[in-house]
Protein backbone atom coordinates (compact mmCIF):
# COMPACT_ATOMS: atom_id res chain seq x y z
CA UNK A 1 0.00 0.00 0.00
CA UNK A 2 1.26 3.45 -0.71
CA UNK A 3 2.43 5.68 1.77
CA UNK A 4 -0.54 8.19 2.26
CA UNK A 5 1.34 10.58 4.72
CA UNK A 6 4.89 12.60 5.11
CA UNK A 7 6.02 11.86 9.15
CA UNK A 8 5.90 15.07 10.75
CA UNK A 9 6.08 15.68 14.64
CA UNK A 10 2.67 15.92 16.64
CA UNK A 11 1.18 17.30 19.45
CA UNK A 12 0.89 15.39 22.26
CA UNK A 13 -3.04 15.09 22.10
CA UNK A 14 -2.02 13.40 18.68
CA UNK A 15 -0.03 10.86 19.47
CA UNK A 16 -2.27 9.66 22.35
CA UNK A 17 -5.20 9.43 19.91
CA UNK A 18 -3.20 7.65 17.76
CA UNK A 19 -2.53 5.06 20.33
CA UNK A 20 -5.79 4.38 21.43
CA UNK A 21 -6.07 4.05 17.09
CA UNK A 22 -3.28 1.99 16.96
CA UNK A 23 -5.07 -0.76 19.28
CA UNK A 24 -7.37 -1.23 16.09
CA UNK A 25 -4.73 -2.48 13.93
CA UNK A 26 -3.40 -4.99 16.80
CA UNK A 27 -0.67 -2.62 17.86
CA UNK A 28 -0.42 -0.96 21.81
CA UNK A 29 -1.10 2.22 23.62
CA UNK A 30 -2.96 4.58 26.21
CA UNK A 31 -5.98 6.27 25.57
CA UNK A 32 -5.85 9.68 26.03
CA UNK A 33 -6.07 10.54 29.74
CA UNK A 34 -8.69 12.22 30.87
CA UNK A 35 -8.46 15.92 31.72
CA UNK A 36 -7.27 17.92 34.67
CA UNK A 37 -8.03 15.17 37.27
CA UNK A 38 -6.79 17.61 40.29
CA UNK A 39 -9.81 19.74 39.41
CA UNK A 40 -11.72 16.88 41.52
CA UNK A 41 -9.46 16.61 44.23
CA UNK A 42 -9.79 19.09 47.05
CA UNK A 43 -10.62 18.69 50.93
CA UNK A 44 -12.15 22.44 50.99
CA UNK A 45 -15.43 23.02 49.11
CA UNK A 46 -14.21 26.79 48.63
CA UNK A 47 -10.76 25.33 47.10
CA UNK A 48 -12.65 22.80 45.30
CA UNK A 49 -15.61 25.41 43.56
CA UNK A 50 -11.86 27.44 42.56
CA UNK A 51 -10.70 24.33 41.02
CA UNK A 52 -13.65 23.70 39.46
CA UNK A 53 -13.56 27.81 37.72
CA UNK A 54 -10.34 27.17 36.67
CA UNK A 55 -10.98 23.69 35.29
CA UNK A 56 -14.49 24.86 33.20
CA UNK A 57 -12.38 27.93 32.01
CA UNK A 58 -9.88 25.24 30.28
CA UNK A 59 -12.80 23.29 28.49
CA UNK A 60 -12.54 24.40 24.74
CA UNK A 61 -13.79 21.24 23.06
CA UNK A 62 -14.04 17.68 23.04
CA UNK A 63 -11.80 14.94 21.18
CA UNK A 64 -12.82 11.67 20.32
CA UNK A 65 -10.46 9.05 18.68
CA UNK A 66 -12.07 9.55 15.20
CA UNK A 67 -13.21 5.78 14.32
CA UNK A 68 -13.52 5.77 11.06
CA UNK A 69 -10.23 6.35 9.68
CA UNK A 70 -9.33 3.12 11.75
CA UNK A 71 -11.85 0.92 9.56
CA UNK A 72 -9.44 0.13 6.81
CA UNK A 73 -10.71 -3.20 6.19
CA UNK A 74 -14.78 -2.95 5.86
CA UNK A 75 -16.12 -5.39 3.35
CA UNK A 76 -18.00 -3.70 0.68
CA UNK A 77 -21.44 -5.00 1.85
CA UNK A 78 -21.32 -3.90 5.19
CA UNK A 79 -19.96 -0.07 3.85
CA UNK A 80 -23.11 1.46 4.01
CA UNK A 81 -24.59 0.29 7.15
CA UNK A 82 -21.25 1.38 8.69
CA UNK A 83 -21.12 4.84 7.52
CA UNK A 84 -24.65 5.66 9.14
CA UNK A 85 -23.00 4.86 12.59
CA UNK A 86 -20.21 6.87 11.60
CA UNK A 87 -22.31 9.60 11.25
CA UNK A 88 -24.34 8.60 14.37
CA UNK A 89 -20.93 9.12 16.08
CA UNK A 90 -20.60 12.66 14.45
CA UNK A 91 -23.59 13.62 15.14
CA UNK A 92 -22.88 12.20 18.95
CA UNK A 93 -20.04 14.81 19.22
CA UNK A 94 -22.02 18.05 17.97
CA UNK A 95 -24.61 17.34 20.61
CA UNK A 96 -22.47 16.61 23.28
CA UNK A 97 -20.31 19.69 22.52
CA UNK A 98 -23.61 21.65 22.19
CA UNK A 99 -24.12 20.82 25.85
CA UNK A 100 -20.63 21.74 26.90
CA UNK A 101 -20.84 25.11 25.64
CA UNK A 102 -24.33 25.77 27.27
CA UNK A 103 -23.51 24.74 30.45
CA UNK A 104 -20.65 27.06 31.62
CA UNK A 105 -22.28 28.14 34.75
CA UNK A 106 -22.99 24.45 35.69
CA UNK A 107 -19.10 23.31 35.05
CA UNK A 108 -17.96 26.28 37.12
CA UNK A 109 -19.88 25.12 40.24
CA UNK A 110 -19.19 21.34 39.78
CA UNK A 111 -15.59 20.07 38.88
CA UNK A 112 -17.32 16.93 38.12
CA UNK A 113 -20.46 17.88 35.53
CA UNK A 114 -18.25 17.56 32.40
CA UNK A 115 -17.27 14.14 33.31
CA UNK A 116 -20.87 12.85 34.82
CA UNK A 117 -23.27 14.55 32.49
CA UNK A 118 -21.50 15.09 29.10
CA UNK A 119 -18.02 13.09 28.77
CA UNK A 120 -19.34 10.29 30.76
CA UNK A 121 -22.61 9.89 28.91
CA UNK A 122 -21.15 10.01 25.48
CA UNK A 123 -18.96 7.28 26.14
CA UNK A 124 -21.62 4.85 26.41
CA UNK A 125 -23.51 6.20 23.15
CA UNK A 126 -20.52 5.86 21.43
CA UNK A 127 -19.59 2.25 22.72
CA UNK A 128 -23.12 1.44 21.82
CA UNK A 129 -22.59 3.16 18.30
CA UNK A 130 -19.37 1.02 18.02
CA UNK A 131 -20.62 -2.51 18.86
CA UNK A 132 -23.18 -1.92 16.06
CA UNK A 133 -20.29 -1.03 13.62
CA UNK A 134 -18.51 -4.46 14.46
CA UNK A 135 -21.77 -6.26 14.22
CA UNK A 136 -22.27 -4.85 10.78
CA UNK A 137 -18.86 -5.76 9.84
CA UNK A 138 -18.44 -9.28 11.51
CA UNK A 139 -22.33 -10.12 9.82
CA UNK A 140 -20.89 -10.19 6.33
CA UNK A 141 -17.79 -12.06 7.28
CA UNK A 142 -15.65 -9.11 7.91
CA UNK A 143 -13.02 -9.47 10.99
CA UNK A 144 -12.65 -6.83 13.58
CA UNK A 145 -10.66 -6.42 16.72
CA UNK A 146 -13.51 -5.62 18.94
CA UNK A 147 -11.61 -5.17 22.00
CA UNK A 148 -9.60 -2.75 20.76
CA UNK A 149 -12.31 -0.97 18.48
CA UNK A 150 -14.00 -0.44 21.97
CA UNK A 151 -10.95 1.50 23.24
CA UNK A 152 -11.88 4.36 21.17
CA UNK A 153 -15.88 4.84 22.22
CA UNK A 154 -13.97 7.04 25.46
CA UNK A 155 -13.50 10.85 24.61
CA UNK A 156 -12.57 13.46 27.06
CA UNK A 157 -11.94 17.22 26.69
CA UNK A 158 -9.32 19.39 25.02
CA UNK A 159 -8.23 22.66 27.16
CA UNK A 160 -8.00 26.49 25.64
CA UNK A 161 -4.02 25.66 25.98
CA UNK A 162 -3.93 22.99 23.09
CA UNK A 163 -6.00 24.52 21.03
CA UNK A 164 -4.04 27.50 20.28
CA UNK A 165 -1.50 27.18 17.63
CA UNK A 166 1.88 27.75 17.27
CA UNK A 167 2.24 29.64 14.30
CA UNK A 168 3.06 26.95 11.82
CA UNK A 169 2.94 27.28 8.52
CA UNK A 170 3.00 24.76 5.04
CA UNK A 171 1.42 21.91 6.45
CA UNK A 172 1.58 18.50 4.31
CA UNK A 173 4.93 18.79 2.46
CA UNK A 174 3.73 17.93 -1.17
CA UNK A 175 0.40 19.06 -0.80
CA UNK A 176 1.31 22.27 -1.05
CA UNK A 177 -0.50 24.74 -2.90
CA UNK A 178 -0.52 26.49 -6.79
CA UNK A 179 2.63 27.77 -7.70
CA UNK A 180 2.86 29.81 -11.00
CA UNK A 181 0.18 28.05 -12.65
CA UNK A 182 0.23 24.67 -10.91
CA UNK A 183 2.13 22.25 -9.23
CA UNK A 184 3.33 20.86 -6.08
CA UNK A 185 4.83 23.50 -2.93
CA UNK A 186 6.39 21.65 -0.62
CA UNK A 187 5.22 23.22 2.85
CA UNK A 188 7.20 23.38 6.20
CA UNK A 189 8.92 25.39 8.18
CA UNK A 190 7.77 27.66 11.38
CA UNK A 191 6.43 31.14 10.48
CA UNK A 192 6.74 34.47 12.71
CA UNK A 193 3.34 34.95 14.54
CA UNK A 194 2.43 37.84 16.87
CA UNK A 195 1.65 37.01 20.49
CA UNK A 196 -1.98 35.52 20.32
CA UNK A 197 -4.40 37.04 22.58
CA UNK A 198 -6.78 33.58 23.57
CA UNK A 199 -8.18 32.86 25.85
CA UNK A 200 -6.27 31.70 29.03
CA UNK A 201 -7.05 29.11 32.00
CA UNK A 202 -8.03 31.96 33.96
CA UNK A 203 -10.09 33.73 31.63
CA UNK A 204 -14.03 33.68 32.31
CA UNK A 205 -15.28 30.31 29.97
CA UNK A 206 -17.59 32.43 27.93
CA UNK A 207 -17.07 31.09 24.51
CA UNK A 208 -14.29 30.18 22.33
CA UNK A 209 -14.23 33.11 20.25
CA UNK A 210 -16.14 33.81 17.19
CA UNK A 211 -19.37 34.57 16.29
CA UNK A 212 -20.80 31.37 17.17
CA UNK A 213 -19.30 30.94 20.18
CA UNK A 214 -16.96 28.48 18.50
CA UNK A 215 -14.31 29.85 16.98
CA UNK A 216 -11.87 31.35 15.29
CA UNK A 217 -9.73 33.18 17.81
CA UNK A 218 -6.98 36.00 17.42
CA UNK A 219 -4.12 32.92 17.88
CA UNK A 220 -5.76 31.13 14.47
CA UNK A 221 -4.86 34.75 12.17
CA UNK A 222 -1.48 35.88 11.13
CA UNK A 223 -0.11 38.95 9.93
CA UNK A 224 1.27 37.59 6.52
CA UNK A 225 3.70 39.83 6.13
CA UNK A 226 5.41 38.94 9.30
CA UNK A 227 5.80 35.47 8.21
CA UNK A 228 8.91 33.90 6.74
CA UNK A 229 9.15 31.92 3.81
CA UNK A 230 8.75 28.64 4.47
CA UNK A 231 7.57 26.98 0.12
CA UNK A 232 10.08 24.75 -0.72
CA UNK A 233 10.98 23.71 -4.26
CA UNK A 234 9.16 21.36 -6.71
CA UNK A 235 10.66 17.94 -7.42
CA UNK A 236 12.94 17.95 -10.43
CA UNK A 237 11.38 16.58 -13.75
CA UNK A 238 12.68 13.79 -14.76
CA UNK A 239 13.22 12.35 -18.65
CA UNK A 240 9.73 10.62 -18.43
CA UNK A 241 7.79 13.49 -16.07
CA UNK A 242 4.25 14.67 -17.60
CA UNK A 243 4.43 18.37 -17.73
CA UNK A 244 0.87 19.24 -19.30
CA UNK A 245 -2.39 20.74 -18.02
CA UNK A 246 -6.00 20.61 -18.02
CA UNK A 247 -8.34 23.16 -17.14
CA UNK A 248 -11.62 22.67 -16.87
CA UNK A 249 -14.28 26.30 -16.00
CA UNK A 250 -17.31 25.45 -13.78
CA UNK A 251 -17.62 28.72 -12.15
CA UNK A 252 -17.46 30.02 -8.31
CA UNK A 253 -20.93 28.56 -7.03
CA UNK A 254 -22.46 32.19 -8.20
CA UNK A 255 -25.82 30.11 -8.08
CA UNK A 256 -25.48 29.53 -4.47
CA UNK A 257 -25.74 25.39 -4.74
CA UNK A 258 -25.37 24.35 -1.26
CA UNK A 259 -25.74 22.02 1.36
CA UNK A 260 -24.38 20.35 4.50
CA UNK A 261 -24.42 16.49 3.05
CA UNK A 262 -21.00 14.27 2.28
CA UNK A 263 -22.23 11.94 -0.09
CA UNK A 264 -18.48 10.27 -0.10
CA UNK A 265 -18.66 10.17 3.71
CA UNK A 266 -21.82 9.81 4.86
CA UNK A 267 -23.89 8.16 2.00
CA UNK A 268 -27.61 8.52 2.67
CA UNK A 269 -27.21 10.35 5.62
CA UNK A 270 -28.77 14.28 5.78
CA UNK A 271 -26.39 16.99 6.96
CA UNK A 272 -23.63 14.33 7.27
CA UNK A 273 -21.12 17.09 6.86
CA UNK A 274 -22.28 19.46 9.56
CA UNK A 275 -21.42 22.15 7.91
CA UNK A 276 -22.28 23.80 4.50
CA UNK A 277 -20.35 23.15 1.19
CA UNK A 278 -20.14 25.19 -2.25
CA UNK A 279 -20.68 22.72 -5.29
CA UNK A 280 -19.15 23.48 -8.69
CA UNK A 281 -19.04 20.96 -11.72
CA UNK A 282 -22.07 18.08 -11.12
CA UNK A 283 -25.47 20.10 -9.79
CA UNK A 284 -27.30 17.25 -8.20
CA UNK A 285 -24.86 16.02 -5.41
CA UNK A 286 -26.82 15.48 -2.23
CA UNK A 287 -26.30 12.48 0.25
CA UNK A 288 -28.62 10.28 -1.86
CA UNK A 289 -26.89 10.76 -5.34
CA UNK A 290 -25.60 7.62 -7.32
CA UNK A 291 -23.22 6.60 -10.20
CA UNK A 292 -26.57 6.59 -12.40
CA UNK A 293 -27.61 9.77 -10.90
CA UNK A 294 -24.08 11.68 -10.87
CA UNK A 295 -24.42 10.92 -14.61
CA UNK A 296 -27.87 12.21 -15.59
CA UNK A 297 -27.36 15.49 -13.92
CA UNK A 298 -26.49 18.67 -15.90
CA UNK A 299 -22.89 20.30 -14.92
CA UNK A 300 -22.24 23.93 -14.31
CA UNK A 301 -18.31 23.42 -16.55
CA UNK A 302 -18.04 24.99 -19.37
CA UNK A 303 -16.59 21.43 -20.95
CA UNK A 304 -20.06 19.37 -20.48
CA UNK A 305 -18.30 16.41 -20.61
CA UNK A 306 -17.03 17.19 -17.19
CA UNK A 307 -19.90 15.74 -14.60
CA UNK A 308 -17.20 15.59 -11.68
CA UNK A 309 -18.44 17.41 -8.24
CA UNK A 310 -15.86 19.26 -6.55
CA UNK A 311 -17.10 20.73 -3.03
CA UNK A 312 -15.45 22.48 -0.31
CA UNK A 313 -16.45 24.01 2.78
CA UNK A 314 -18.25 27.79 2.40
CA UNK A 315 -15.81 30.53 3.86
CA UNK A 316 -18.05 33.19 6.41
CA UNK A 317 -17.25 36.34 6.97
CA UNK A 318 -18.49 36.77 11.29
CA UNK A 319 -20.20 40.25 10.49
CA UNK A 320 -23.45 39.14 12.06
CA UNK A 321 -25.16 38.59 9.09
CA UNK A 322 -28.01 35.83 9.49
CA UNK A 323 -27.53 33.51 6.73
CA UNK A 324 -30.07 31.73 5.40
CA UNK A 325 -29.05 28.55 7.00
CA UNK A 326 -29.11 30.53 10.41
CA UNK A 327 -31.06 28.51 12.42
CA UNK A 328 -30.97 25.34 10.58
CA UNK A 329 -28.76 22.31 11.07
CA UNK A 330 -25.39 22.48 9.37
CA UNK A 331 -25.26 26.04 9.71
CA UNK A 332 -26.34 28.70 12.95
CA UNK A 333 -27.16 25.96 15.44
CA UNK A 334 -23.84 24.36 14.63
CA UNK A 335 -22.10 27.25 15.09
CA UNK A 336 -21.66 28.06 11.27
CA UNK A 337 -22.70 31.57 11.18
CA UNK A 338 -22.07 34.97 9.42
CA UNK A 339 -22.31 35.61 5.90
CA UNK A 340 -21.29 33.36 3.02
CA UNK A 341 -18.54 34.21 0.91
CA UNK A 342 -18.42 33.37 -2.58
CA UNK A 343 -14.72 32.64 -4.36
CA UNK A 344 -14.04 35.79 -6.55
CA UNK A 345 -12.38 33.05 -9.29
CA UNK A 346 -12.14 29.04 -8.70
CA UNK A 347 -9.27 27.73 -11.24
CA UNK A 348 -9.37 23.93 -11.35
CA UNK A 349 -6.35 22.23 -13.34
CA UNK A 350 -5.11 18.93 -13.86
CA UNK A 351 -1.47 18.55 -13.69
CA UNK A 352 1.23 15.85 -13.89
CA UNK A 353 4.02 14.10 -12.30
CA UNK A 354 7.28 14.91 -12.36
CA UNK A 355 8.31 11.42 -12.69
CA UNK A 356 6.37 9.76 -14.57
CA UNK A 357 3.34 9.13 -17.07
CA UNK A 358 -0.37 9.25 -15.88
CA UNK A 359 -2.95 6.86 -16.38
CA UNK A 360 -6.09 8.20 -16.28
CA UNK A 361 -8.73 8.90 -13.62
CA UNK A 362 -11.23 5.69 -13.46
CA UNK A 363 -14.75 6.68 -13.62
CA UNK A 364 -16.50 7.91 -10.10
CA UNK A 365 -13.39 7.89 -8.33
CA UNK A 366 -13.44 9.71 -4.94
CA UNK A 367 -11.14 11.55 -3.15
CA UNK A 368 -10.72 13.32 0.09
CA UNK A 369 -7.76 15.81 0.65
CA UNK A 370 -7.19 17.32 4.17
CA UNK A 371 -8.54 16.50 7.43
CA UNK A 372 -12.11 18.36 8.37
CA UNK A 373 -11.25 16.98 11.84
CA UNK A 374 -7.27 18.40 12.59
CA UNK A 375 -8.20 19.65 15.87
CA UNK A 376 -8.62 16.36 17.29
CA UNK A 377 -7.22 14.21 15.06
CA UNK A 378 -3.74 16.33 14.59
CA UNK A 379 -2.37 17.12 11.58
CA UNK A 380 -1.33 13.75 9.91
CA UNK A 381 -3.97 14.38 6.94
CA UNK A 382 -3.78 18.19 7.13
CA UNK A 383 -3.69 19.55 3.71
CA UNK A 384 -5.14 23.07 4.05
CA UNK A 385 -2.95 25.96 2.67
CA UNK A 386 -4.08 29.46 2.94
CA UNK A 387 -1.92 32.30 1.83
CA UNK A 388 -2.30 35.62 -0.12
CA UNK A 389 -2.22 36.67 -3.62
CA UNK A 390 0.97 38.20 -4.36
CA UNK A 391 2.37 35.77 -1.65
CA UNK A 392 1.38 32.50 -2.42
CA UNK A 393 4.93 31.44 -4.02
CA UNK A 394 6.75 32.05 -0.85
CA UNK A 395 4.20 31.60 2.24
CA UNK A 396 1.52 28.73 2.49
CA UNK A 397 -0.21 28.21 6.09
CA UNK A 398 -1.64 25.59 7.57
CA UNK A 399 -2.39 26.54 10.96
CA UNK A 400 -3.23 30.02 10.36
CA UNK A 401 -5.62 32.29 8.42
CA UNK A 402 -3.58 35.11 7.04
CA UNK A 403 -4.53 38.64 7.29
CA UNK A 404 -3.71 40.54 3.98
CA UNK A 405 -2.03 43.68 3.46
CA UNK A 406 -4.41 46.02 0.94
CA UNK A 407 -4.73 45.16 -2.19
CA UNK A 408 -3.65 41.74 -1.53
CA UNK A 409 -7.06 38.71 -1.21
CA UNK A 410 -6.86 35.49 0.62
CA UNK A 411 -5.89 32.20 -0.95
CA UNK A 412 -6.91 28.76 -0.71
CA UNK A 413 -5.17 26.16 -2.22
CA UNK A 414 -6.01 22.10 -2.41
CA UNK A 415 -3.62 19.90 -4.14
CA UNK A 416 -5.26 16.47 -4.14
CA UNK A 417 -3.51 13.00 -3.89
CA UNK A 418 -2.32 12.09 -7.29
CA UNK A 419 -1.16 8.41 -6.78
CA UNK A 420 -3.80 5.38 -6.93
CA UNK A 421 -3.57 2.34 -5.98
CA UNK A 422 -5.25 0.98 -9.55
CA UNK A 423 -8.12 -0.68 -8.29
CA UNK A 424 -10.47 1.14 -6.16
CA UNK A 425 -12.40 3.85 -6.67
CA UNK A 426 -12.49 4.79 -2.94
CA UNK A 427 -12.03 2.82 0.12
CA UNK A 428 -13.47 2.09 3.51
CA UNK A 429 -11.47 5.20 5.29
CA UNK A 430 -11.65 7.14 2.00
CA UNK A 431 -7.60 7.55 1.84
CA UNK A 432 -5.81 4.28 1.42
CA UNK A 433 -7.02 4.17 -2.44
CA UNK A 434 -4.99 6.96 -3.14
CA UNK A 435 -1.51 8.48 -2.07
CA UNK A 436 0.72 10.92 -2.16
CA UNK A 437 3.44 11.20 -4.41
CA UNK A 438 7.22 11.49 -2.61
CA UNK A 439 7.83 14.81 -1.85
CA UNK A 440 11.21 14.56 -2.60
CA UNK A 441 11.11 12.70 -5.91
CA UNK A 442 7.54 12.66 -7.17
CA UNK A 443 7.53 9.46 -7.30
CA UNK A 444 4.30 7.26 -6.29
CA UNK A 445 5.28 4.15 -4.07
CA UNK A 446 4.55 0.29 -3.69
CA UNK A 447 2.82 -0.04 -7.05
CA UNK A 448 0.76 3.15 -6.73
CA UNK A 449 0.24 4.58 -10.55
CA UNK A 450 0.48 8.61 -11.21
CA UNK A 451 -3.04 10.01 -12.15
CA UNK A 452 -3.65 13.62 -13.66
CA UNK A 453 -3.41 15.55 -10.03
CA UNK A 454 -6.46 18.05 -9.50
CA UNK A 455 -5.37 21.52 -7.88
CA UNK A 456 -7.83 24.20 -6.70
CA UNK A 457 -6.84 27.92 -6.08
CA UNK A 458 -10.28 29.64 -4.74
CA UNK A 459 -9.77 33.44 -4.48
CA UNK A 460 -11.80 35.71 -1.85
CA UNK A 461 -12.09 39.48 -1.26
CA UNK A 462 -12.29 39.40 2.81
CA UNK A 463 -12.13 42.60 4.44
CA UNK A 464 -8.40 42.34 6.83
CA UNK A 465 -9.37 41.01 10.44
CA UNK A 466 -8.39 42.96 12.92
CA UNK A 467 -7.27 42.25 16.72
CA UNK A 468 -9.02 44.16 19.06
CA UNK A 469 -7.55 45.55 22.84
CA UNK A 470 -9.56 42.84 24.18
CA UNK A 471 -8.53 39.78 22.39
CA UNK A 472 -11.55 39.72 19.96
CA UNK A 473 -10.96 39.69 15.99
CA UNK A 474 -12.90 42.42 13.94
CA UNK A 475 -14.44 40.48 10.81
CA UNK A 476 -12.97 37.40 11.40
CA UNK A 477 -13.18 34.92 8.70
CA UNK A 478 -13.22 31.20 8.99
CA UNK A 479 -13.73 27.81 6.77
CA UNK A 480 -17.57 25.85 7.39
CA UNK A 481 -16.47 22.56 10.08
CA UNK A 482 -17.84 20.21 12.45
CA UNK A 483 -18.72 22.50 16.14
CA UNK A 484 -16.37 21.12 17.86
CA UNK A 485 -13.06 21.97 15.63
CA UNK A 486 -13.64 25.18 16.53
CA UNK A 487 -12.77 26.46 12.84
CA UNK A 488 -9.25 26.05 13.27
CA UNK A 489 -7.54 26.92 9.61
CA UNK A 490 -6.13 23.41 9.49
CA UNK A 491 -9.52 21.78 9.15
CA UNK A 492 -9.92 23.04 5.63
CA UNK A 493 -10.26 20.57 3.11
CA UNK A 494 -11.76 19.55 -0.24
CA UNK A 495 -13.57 16.75 -1.82
CA UNK A 496 -13.91 15.07 -5.37
CA UNK A 497 -15.84 12.79 -7.54
CA UNK A 498 -14.92 11.99 -11.09
CA UNK A 499 -17.32 11.86 -13.19
CA UNK A 500 -16.49 12.17 -16.93
CA UNK A 501 -18.01 11.25 -20.60
CA UNK A 502 -17.03 11.15 -23.90
CA UNK A 503 -13.80 10.37 -23.09
CA UNK A 504 -12.70 13.24 -21.18
CA UNK A 505 -11.06 11.33 -18.70
CA UNK A 506 -8.80 10.20 -21.42
CA UNK A 507 -8.07 13.15 -22.99
CA UNK A 508 -7.62 14.84 -19.73
CA UNK A 509 -4.59 12.31 -19.27
CA UNK A 510 -3.06 12.77 -22.74
CA UNK A 511 -3.22 16.34 -22.58
CA UNK A 512 -0.96 15.85 -19.33
CA UNK A 513 1.09 13.26 -20.95
CA UNK A 514 2.16 15.51 -23.89
CA UNK A 515 3.13 18.37 -21.90
CA UNK A 516 0.12 20.78 -23.91
CA UNK A 517 -2.06 23.41 -21.86
CA UNK A 518 -5.75 22.19 -22.91
CA UNK A 519 -8.85 23.03 -21.68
Amino acid sequence: MGRNDRKRRTPLATKAIAASAALVLGGGGLLWAQMNASAHESNSSGQNETKAAAASAQVATIACPDVGQQLTNVPQKARQGVAVELANLDKQITEAYARLASTRQAQANDASFVQNAIVGPLKEKRAATIDRIRIDIQRVGGSVNATALKQLAACTTQNATNTTTAGRGGGRGNGGGKNNGGGQNNGGGQNTAAPSASASASAPPANNGGQGGNGPTAADFVDITKVANNVLAKPQNSGQASTGSFTTKCGVNANKNHNTDNVIVAPGVNNGAHHTHDYVGNQKVNAFSTNDSLLAAPSSCQNQSDLSSYYWPVVRVQDGTKEFDQNALGGGQEGNVGKILTAQSAQIKYVGSPASKVVAMPQFLRIITGDAKTLTNGLANANAHWSCTGFESKVQLTEQYPICPQGSNVVRTFAFQSCWDGVNIDSANHRTHVAFADPASGVCGNGFKAIPQLTMRLVYKITPPTIQADGTVKNAYAVDGFPEQLHKPSTDHDDFISVTKNNLAAKIANCVNSGKKCQ
